[in-house]
């Protein structure tokens, strides 16, 4: 069991597949990124969709809407040729469809290389959906990259010679910055600063709104509200009105809409917010209502953003909402950069179509989420990359059997791809999949419970993919029978604590779910404080977590409280504790359950779920009995033939410890790893954790296969 090629140099192409290369460095590196080619990407496939397709339409950046859409290129005499627009092929499609039916074999639209402007989202209904054996197609053309973007190119950048800006600007800033008119451009809708809002990019990457301090946080030195807050000892005040310990207040005192994100009072809950005044003097910042749900406290921390006067390095921008005037400082020359800004909500919209696919597309430079598919059944987002975008990735709500799959995901400003589907009174699964991803460096705005997958629902499967850096959650998940299986997950939750990079929480109804074969590693959170790999929190109950390897992570596998999880044939090296469970409903969250409790008694239900009855009694059999037997307390949980190496074994509260069953944890004898300190965990022949019945994890098999 072989976990460091794992992250070195196990991830390799098919033969007949696109090669993908990786860094060569240790995988928690940031440089050690997997580089696509894009292009690459639309070559699989390519010959199959061609043999299987009897009609062929083309879209071309240099096509034209009044042509036939089917010659790749123009005609000599430019009398026919290629589509200019996605929408234009959805409508031939349509009259195709319309006048003789679905082709046999379906259709293809490729489209051709080069940067395709959406001047409005592809919206795709009933009628646009392909057959179970007659699929609708649009694909990248094989070997050239293809970018569907929702954002416009800003040109005209000129140097700022106004006094009264270049007196608000850093003296460094001053003959650096460039600014351009977005209005002259035709661009006059800029949203709020922050996601949802307009972002900058140049050459691809997203450029840091202005802000101070450059990286990291300050912290509140004092609370100044009138209404306390006491949270179990944890004091604050309800009022958004504190002090820093910083003379920097006296730059913003001419800005025009200064804005603060911060972690107010928990570690795990952080909010946007704009300042309604400064007083310089008294080093006070005070919000404009309505205030942060739990509100501030003394030691927490924030940064200001959108602020003119801290551009003061390369690459951070700032945008006049009132005059519509764009200041950057260029990261390099801007004569030779591609400066994008994002204008779009959406780039796919997806609702009630089947059996369409988008293959081997960049989608990139919207406000919002990139693509949304909601009902309709077996649609796939596959070999796309999808970046740059101010919410998720890909969304997918209702229907059945939709799939995004071999894709890269990063840079979004929320999380990365949301599955929800399946029906929770009948528990009919939806069968939606995220499969052989790569999930990277998302939550830039929304960074707090933006995972890089949330399944929702019923029966959702989450496999082979590698996530990794994130301010939060990897993998989230609520409802019943999902599958995580066979994920890499690394260097998450760096901005919180008292988080999972696989979490769910508070539901006894929410059963069924199994967390398998993953390999979690340098999970540490927030200023190394720690944090948790598998969070079952607040009651969650009947959660397997079986045949994982969890290496430096703080606190590995977590039950808070709950009932009938089981923690089995898992490795545990340096991890502090291994494993944790709770009595939280015997003590402070009492008050959650007893809220359970007076439903069940009251109406019979739980959560709204008919909890006594089938499905779920049938599915579920200790679940209809849980009122019955103690309910506040974590029964049922079982923790068995797990290794542990080095750091802590278990973090056991008192009251929970005589509920579990624990059976044949390998805890202080040398299990024989093969080669740890290179991290190879592989058993030897002769390791004595094959005698207590520790079964093979098919470490091989973790990770995206290209």
């Amino acid at each position: 069991m072989n976990i460091q090629p794992l992250c070195r140099s196990r991830l390799r192409a098919k033969a007949a597949g696109p090669r993908l290369r990786r860094g060569v460095g240790p995988c928690w590196r940031p440089e050690a990124r997997w580089q696509w080619g894009t292009a690459g990407l639309a070559v699989l496939g390519f010959l199959a969709y061609q043999a299987m397709a009897a009609f062929d339409l083309h879209v071309s950046t240099n096509g034209n809407d009044s042509w036939s859409g089917e010659l790749a290129v123009p005609s000599e005499d430019r009398s026919d040729g290629p589509f200019a627009t996605l929408q234009r092929a959805r409508d031939q499609i349509r009259r195709i469809k319309s006048a003789a039916g679905l082709p046999q074999g379906g259709v293809v639209v490729t489209v051709h290389g080069g940067t395709h402007e959406l001047t409005s989202p592809l919206e795709l209904g009933t009628e646009d959906s392909g057959a179970a054996d007659a699929l609708v197609v649009y694909r990248a053309a094989a070997g050239e990259e293809v970018r569907l973007t929702g954002g416009r190119r800003v040109t005209g950048f000129k140097p700022v010679t106004e006094p009264a800006v270049r007196e608000r600007l850093d003296e460094s800033a001053r003959d650096t910055v460039r600014q351009a008119d977005l209005r002259a451009l035709g661009m006059t809708d800029y949203g709020a600063p922050g996601g949802g809002g307009l972002e900058l990019f140049v050459n691809d990457k997203p450029m840091p709104l202005a802000r101070w301090p450059n990286a990291g946080f300050v912290k509140i030195s004092d609370i100044l509200g009138k209404t306390p807050v006491d949270v179990r000892g944890t004091k604050g005040c309800v009022e958004g009105l504190f002090a820093i310990d910083s003379d920097r207040l006296g730059r913003w005192s001419a800005e025009k809409e200064a804005w603060v994100h911060g972690y107010w009072f928990w570690d795990w809950s952080d909010q946007r917010q704009r300042v309604k005044s400064i007083d310089i003097a008294k080093r006070t910042i005070a919000i404009e209502p309505p205030y942060h749900n739990y509100g501030y406290r003394k030691g927490q921390w924030f940064y200001a953003y959108n602020l003119l006067s801290e551009i003061d390095r390369p690459g951070e921008w700032y945008l006049d909402r009132e005059a519509g005037i764009l200041y950057l400082w260029p990261p390099g020359p801007i004569e030779q950069g591609r400066v994008v800004v994002s204008v779009l909500p959406t780039l796919i919209e997806m609702k009630d179509v089947a059996h369409t696919t988008f293959h081997g597309f960049v989608f990139e430079a919207a406000r919002g989420t990139a693509v949304t598919i909601t009902g309709g059944k077996s649609n796939r987002i596959e070999r796309c990359i999808l970046r740059n975008v101010g919410s998720a990735a890909a969304s997918v709500s209702g229907g059945a059997g939709h799939g995004v799959v071999s894709c890269e995901v990063y840079q979004c400003g929320a999380g990365g791809l949301s599955l929800s589907g399946g029906n929770r009174i009948t528990l009919t699964p939806a069968g939606h999949h995220a499969e052989n991803n790569h999930i990277h460096d998302y939550g830039r705005w929304r960074p707090m419970y933006s995972a890089g997958i949330a399944l929702n629902g019923v029966g959702n499967r989450a496999a082979h993919n590698l996530i990794h850096h994130a301010p939060h959650q990897a993998i989230s998940f609520g409802g019943n029978d999902h599958l995580i299986e066979f994920n890499e997950i690394h260097n998450v939750c760096f901005e919180s604590n008292d988080a999972g990079a696989i979490y769910s929480g508070r539901d006894w109804t929410m059963r069924g779910t199994v967390i398998r074969h993953n390999y979690l590693h340098d999970i540490t959170g927030f200023e190394g404080r720690g944090c948790v790999g598998v969070y079952l929190d607040d009651m969650y109950c009947g959660t397997e977590i079986v045949g994982n390897v969890f290496w430096r992570v703080t606190s590995a596998a977590f039950i808070g409280g709950g009932r009938d999880c089981r923690i089995e044939n898992n490795i545990f090296v340096d991890c502090a504790p291994a494993v944790h469970v709770d009595a939280r409903a015997m003590g402070w969250a009492k008050y959650h359950a007893d809220e359970w409790v007076k439903e069940g008694r009251e109406k019979g239900t739980l959560s709204g779920i008919r909890y006594t009855q089938a499905p779920y009694s049938d599915r579920y059999p200790k679940l209809p009995t849980i009122l019955d037997e103690d309910p506040w307390a974590p029964r049922g949980n079982v923790i068995a033939r797990n290794i542990c190496v080095g750091g802590r074994w278990d973090d056991i509260e008192s009251k929970a410890r005589p509920l579990i069953t624990f059976e044949d944890n390998l805890l202080d004898a040398d299990p024989l790893f093969v080669d740890a300190a290179r991290g190879n965990f592989e058993l030897k022949p002769e390791s004595p954790a094959w005698k207590l019945g520790f079964r093979r994890i098919p470490i091989e098999k973790i990770g995206p296969d290209r």
